[in-house]
């Protein structure tokens, strides 16, 4: 049969068991309901917690910064446990049915039990994890990812190259690569696959940096763009080349780098940015592109690559891609015509797209015929540049309009290279050498100039930004090339623009160049004396002259265009400069003039004068020794508008375009906004040490405006007027040209809500303005009428140095272009998270 065992179990320690089983915290059963309800509420905590830490990361975030992996790690457990106690939480109804005896047991004992293990082991996590989630900091600075890839646009007849050159950078012994060849013949896109190669098949490396190096090598912008892409530019930024090179040193001797350098045009002294040789032993390489085999030898390349134009189905290939379906299939003519054109680019892929481009348009044969005969009679044999590729380019040049268009366009090659040209300014120079008509729109503005520019961007011929275009460094040496072999006197140019010149060469043709630019030199004296009858553009800006002698200017008959700006040292102008009888434009700024030389006051046919940023204190008579001015430009200069100077600009009847200075009194400001035909002419005031209860700025008065500074001032309250003289109140009264306005130092005003009246504003700087409370006023903005989105084309936002400031704007829908945003620290940023585009925020 079977024994029993039997086991003696104190009776003290049974009741004990049996009451912690039925009534003590053991009793998972009868706990169920407190334990629910504390694991309801504790997760409503964590959950709160989870949100207000991920909107602290996102403000972080927002100012570059990355979120650190603990922080990460918690908010991904917390929203992990949320989802457990959801699925939990459900099965709560069915659970509680089942209890019985007030809660103490159930109808199914085990299956209750096991629910209130769950639900107490649940409880305990959460807990846990609440008291985890305490940071003290969040993120921190982002590091520089190993690659930025670059964009390319499909590409034929590369892929053997690319595969060439990583067979030479991937050797252990390679070091350095150099690529060689003619310009736009696809160097700069063969890096970039390079670029992007690095990203998606090597992982043992620490940082992929691209630098773009110009014809004129600067070291510092050099560094800056290492430093840049190290991210240690801006703590950097106004050290010594001395000092960012042993920066550099420093950190990139201690990573497996890859430098890639586009365009060099000569040898770069690696010790002196900084860069260490790369070795065997620390793996790293150094890329570039050139089009001078010597430089390889310079740079010490251990392989060379050279790239050779397409073959001539490659080419063909390209031209049809470019060109695009329709013209082609119009008419059978037309295909053969373009194998034809193709043939003549000889396999570079730029002209191949530049005259793709310009022929993608043109469905006649007719047109296709003219640019076959065109191409046929001035292309010459490869593979000399000037001999055809030049010739080829320039198929884009003749196809211009007019010969007013072609010298608009080589115009533009007068300045250095990758040199980005302000379309305002270049449009004075293209007035004042009657390319285009003078006329202007009620800014101040030239349709025509726009209209040409325009022109020039979509014949690929400029590329443009917002405010400034520039030349393509190729397209830019045919210009030049154009200038310097035309047999037309109209295209004959000069330019040895920033290339370091101490003096002024002794090779240039003085007698037969119409234009001549020896801007961003280091000339300190001119000794010459050039006898030029055709000159009509000298271009001396941005050298170190500090006096001109006399002579120099006594045989330049046709002279019209005269810029010595950014000749900071230069003090004066000799009076012979009286002897340029037909000069219309003399552009002074950035000098150190302080006075209308007898000289400068003979310029009878002037027609533009420059003095922004000079030291000038007094602009007397000028009103009747210039009497043909149009444009004059006194911002930034000593000279500041009061009555004595009103009386002579009253004087100037052609003006059309003022910039100047109003200072001490509002006085001076009230009496120019009356004087109609003066006004009208303003397109930046600067408004400085001005004390006024209220100043009141009309915008029917100042409807030119662009720019506007006020600094420095005590002004209680700005008011907005639109009344007309002579006229009803205007039914949309608004600056609608103001696109900038810099508000520094001011005291007295609450807010701005004046603003509102520039709806096209694109900047704005309020900087230590202490007694601001708000930009818009909420009551004040509702009361100012067609108003719908305030600043709707704002672009950047700088605050900073207002304590007081609370608020910008109470409207959801307002900064909608919002790019770049520079703030107050105490300026809550929670109206900016709503919206979808980048904010950078500086402290």
């Amino acid at each position: 049969m079977g024994g029993c065992v039997s086991v003696d179990i104190p009776c003290d320690q049974v009741v004990s068991q049996t009451y912690r089983c039925l009534f003590g915290d053991g009793n998972h059963i009868h706990m169920m309901k407190a334990n629910l309800e504390a694991l309801d509420t504790a997760t409503r905590e964590l959950r709160e917690r989870r949100v207000d830490l991920s909107r602290r990361v996102s403000l972080e975030e927002d100012k570059g910064l990355e979120r650190l992996a603990k922080v990460e790690g918690w908010l991904s457990r917390a929203e992990s446990i949320d989802s457990e106690v959801s699925d939990l939480l459900r099965e709560e109804p069915t659970e509680t049915k089942r209890l019985c005896l007030f809660g103490y047991c159930s109808k199914n004992c085990i299956s209750s039990c096991k629910y209130g293990k769950k639900v107490s082991k649940k409880l305990e996590e959460v807990k846990e994890l609440l008291s985890k989630g305490v940071f003290e900091e969040l993120a921190e600075k982002r590091p520089a990812s190993k690659v930025v890839k670059k964009d390319i646009q499909t590409t034929i007849g590369l892929d053997s190259m690319v595969g060439k050159a990583w067979n030479s950078i991937m050797k252990p012994e390679g070091r350095t690569l150099g690529i060689y060849g003619m310009g736009g013949v696809g160097k700069t896109t063969l890096l970039a696959r390079i670029n992007n190669k690095f990203d998606e098949e090597v992982n043992e490396l620490d940082v992929v940096i691209w630098v773009v190096v110009s014809k004129d090598l600067q070291y510092k912008g050099i560094q800056d763009q290492i430093l840049r892409r190290l991210r240690a530019d801006q703590e950097l930024e106004k050290e010594t080349e001395e000092k960012k090179a042993s920066f550099i040193e420093n950190i990139l001797r201690r990573k497996k780098f890859i430098l890639l350098l586009d365009d060099l045009w000569s040898a770069v002294d690696l010790n002196k940015i900084g860069v260490p040789r790369p070795t065997q032993e620390n793996g790293s390489k150094i890329v570039f592109t050139t089009r001078k085999k010597e430089v390889c030898r310079h740079m010490r390349a251990d392989d060379e690559l050279k790239i050779d134009c397409l073959s001539t189905n490659e080419a063909w290939e390209l031209f049809q891609n470019v060109v695009g379906e329709a013209p082609l299939k119009k008419d059978s003519e037309i295909l053969t015509l373009a194998k034809k054109i193709s043939e003549k680019c000889h396999g570079l892929p730029l002209a191949l797209n530049v005259i793709g481009k310009a022929m993608s348009c043109k469905e006649d044969v007719h047109e296709w015929r003219h640019a076959n005969d065109v191409l046929k009679s001035s292309s010459r044999e490869f593979p000399g540049m000037e001999e055809n590729i030049l010739s080829v380019l320039k198929f884009s040049y003749d196809g211009l309009e007019d010969d007013k268009m072609k010298s608009c366009f080589l115009y533009c090659s007068l300045f250095p290279e990758d040199y980005e040209i302000k379309k305002e300014e270049l449009i004075e120079y293209w007035i004042n050498e009657g390319f285009i008509n003078g006329k202007r729109d009620e800014d101040g503005s030239n349709n025509q100039g726009h209209v040409i520019i325009g022109s020039l961007v979509r014949a690929h011929l400029l590329m443009e930004s917002e405010t400034t275009v520039k030349m393509h460094d190729v397209l830019r040496e045919m210009a030049l090339w154009i200038g310097s072999t035309s047999e037309k006197e109209e295209e004959k140019q000069c330019v040895k623009s920033g290339v370091k010149l101490s003096c002024i060469p002794d090779d240039i043709n003085w007698s037969v160049s119409r234009r001549i630019s020896l801007m961003s030199n280091q000339i300190e004296k001119i000794s010459c004396c050039p006898k030029c009858p055709n000159l009509s553009t000298l271009f001396l800006r941005d050298n170190d002259l500090k006096g001109i002698p006399g002579k120099f200017f006594q045989f330049m008959p046709s002279l019209v265009v005269l810029d010595l700006s950014r000749n900071r040292s230069l003090r004066d102008l000799p009076e012979e400069i009286c002897s340029l009888t037909s000069l219309q434009y003399l552009n002074l700024s950035y000098t150190r003039i302080s006075s209308l030389s007898v000289g400068l006051k003979g310029l009878r046919k002037l027609i533009s004068l420059d003095l922004e940023f000079t030291k000038l204190k007094s602009i007397d008579g000028i009103g009747t020794s210039l009497p043909n001015l149009q444009v004059l430009k006194l911002y930034r200069s000593r000279q500041y508008i009061d009555a004595r100077s009103i009386e002579e600009l009253q004087l100037l009847e052609h003006l059309k375009i003022l910039t100047g200075n109003v200072t001490d009194s509002s006085i001076y400001l009230e009496s120019i906004q009356r004087v109609e035909g003066l006004v009208r002419c303003v397109q930046r005031l600067r408004v400085i040490n001005m004390s006024a209860e209220v100043l009141t700025l009309n915008t029917v008065a100042l409807g030119g405006l662009r720019e506007l500074e006020i600094i420095n001032s005590k002004i209680s309250e700005i008011n907005i007027d639109w009344k007309c003289k002579g006229k009803e109140d205007l039914p949309s009264p608004c600056f609608k040209h103001l696109f900038s306005i810099v508000i520094q130092d001011l005291e007295g005003p609450k807010e701005l809500s004046w603003l509102l009246f520039a709806p096209n504003l694109k900047h704005l700087e309020v900087i230590r303005s202490p007694s601001l409370e708000e930009i818009i006023n909420k009551e004040k903005g509702m009361s100012i009428s067609n108003v719908t989105v305030p600043f709707p084309k704002l672009e950047s936002l700088t605050l900073r140095g207002l304590p007081e400031l609370e608020r910008i704007c109470s409207s959801p829908q307002a900064l909608p272009s919002l790019k770049d945003i520079a703030h107050c620290p105490k300026l809550p940023l929670e109206s900016f998270q709503d919206t979808n585009r980048y904010v950078e925020i500086e402290e």
